[in-house]
């Protein structure tokens, strides 16, 4: 998958292989993957730009009188799926979106984040590398295989077989990820019962959401060869942890880790210490972004491991963002809020807009917080400048809402977009009647 590529060379892989079909990916506003997918003989057209859709039919495009869009492959992603070898084998290609003018498409997320990433190398950087520690839930499915609340186990944290019976399934998925060319460093049980997390090495960010994507479709796919439904919603029992996607931010300027710095403080840059000033500063604005669900917020609450407070800390894991103890070249920050359901490509966007505006403006991090902040009381909280994060999705939507910087990063057809669906969302979970009310109220009252 990090192979460099050529259209001869994908041809020629094609034929060898016995590729009978393509699939053209992209990513809409919501992250979720979409595609169009060709027979062998259209290939040609595509690997020369020349494959059009409808972008009118997607949700958060362009409107009907502006709909014609192409399909630009990138050829490093090209990738044959080995699940699709018996019934005649599938490949695929990212694409990004663009006009028929030949500009790239304001409201294709990939391009977006590009555009982004430009704005970084003016500054001097070369690279901004994302770790993601992405966690899914496995449901059992009915014989009609249609999803259960049924969990497929009641395991714990790196828990083992016969306790952990996602471990056979989970063993598949690693297989089919190493076959496609990822780097996998850990597999293992989580905290919660039916709660599961594959972590796979850093790569750079449009690489890593590329990875991301390609790594929600494998779970879910080798998940239902196994009888079992995966999930990358943040809460989906009360009670019990929810799912994360921690993120390991780290900025390189030729070569060399800009977060590193032998001689000060935790051994972090000057360059750490504003950008972490930077993520702080806008994070309860960022929010909506990187926890873009109603159901987001019933993650982001005391008491189950998940950040709810804006602090950091190189020590405790009650923070938002974390300093993991590895230095040199692997020193990173970690960004504990973010959550699977998030829109990979416009997450990393505005984490590095955040993280920049900090360095730009030279912002100074506030002192860390060592103890456990879910111990103090609010007066506690306040005394040491920790605020917290948005409680609910509409409030997530107003603080972005009046932030430049974030606003800024997503651009305006992507922010426009995004903030009108969300207040819809909202207004449809604000006005349903849920089960609970019906608990609570249908007998007292």
């Amino acid at each position: 998958m990090t192979n460099s590529r050529t259209k001869e060379e994908i041809l020629t892989i094609t034929k060898e292989e016995n590729v009978r079909f393509i699939r053209l990916q992209f990513t809409d506003l919501f992250g979720t993957i979409k595609n169009v997918e060709i027979p062998i003989s259209q290939l040609p057209k595509a690997l020369d730009n020349k494959m059009m859709f409808d972008g009118s039919s997607i949700e958060g495009f362009v409107r009907i009188e502006e709909s014609d869009m192409y399909l630009y492959p990138d050829l490093d992603t090209f990738v044959i799926f080995p699940w699709t070898a018996e019934k005649g084998k599938v490949a695929r290609l990212i694409c990004d979106i663009y006009h028929p003018d030949g500009r790239p498409f304001a409201g294709d997320p990939r391009s977006n984040l590009k555009r982004l990433l430009k704005e970084m190398r003016e500054l001097g950087f070369s690279d901004f590398n994302v770790g993601p520690e992405p966690e899914f839930f496995l449901f059992k499915l009915t014989e009609n295989m249609e999803p259960t609340m049924e969990l497929n186990d009641q395991g714990g944290y790196f828990d083992l077989a016969p306790t952990d019976l996602g471990e056979n399934c989970r063993r598949d998925i690693v297989m089919e990820l190493e076959e496609m060319g990822f780097e996998v460093e850990a597999s293992h049980h989580e905290v919660a019962p039916g709660q599961h997390e594959i972590d796979f090495k850093y790569q750079n960010a449009v690489k890593c959401c590329d990875d991301i994507q390609t790594f929600k479709l494998i779970v879910k796919t080798i998940a239902r060869k196994h009888g079992l439904h995966a999930t990358f919603m943040p809460k989906p029992l009360f009670g019990i942890n929810g799912s994360g996607m921690h993120c390991n931010l780290s900025l390189f300027k030729e070569g060399e880790n800009a977060f590193f710095d032998q001689h000060s403080d935790l051994q972090l840059s000057e360059t750490a210490r504003q950008f972490i000033a930077g993520i702080l500063a806008h994070a309860p604005n960022f929010t909506a972004v990187t926890n873009p669900l109603v159901n987001s917020y019933k993650r982001l609450v005391p008491g189950y491991e998940a950040p709810c407070y804006v602090a950091w800390s190189a020590r405790n894991r009650s923070p938002l963002i974390r300093i993991p103890a590895s230095r040199g070249l692997s020193t990173r920050v970690e960004v504990r809020s973010v959550d699977p359901s998030a829109n990979p490509y416009l997450a990393m966007a505005v984490l590095l807009a955040a993280g920049l505006d900090g360095i730009k403006n030279k912002l100074a991090a506030p002192e860390p917080v060592n103890c456990n902040i879910y111990a103090m009381s609010k007066a506690e909280r306040s005394e040491n400048g920790i605020t917290d994060l948005p409680a609910t999705l509409a409030d997530a939507v107003e603080n972005l809402k009046r932030d430049e910087v974030i606003i800024q990063a997503l651009g305006s057809h992507l922010f426009d977009r995004f903030v009108e669906a969300k207040e819809v969302e909202w207004d449809l979970f604000r006005t349903s009647v849920h089960p609970w009310e019906r608990e609570q109220y249908l007998t007292q009252y």
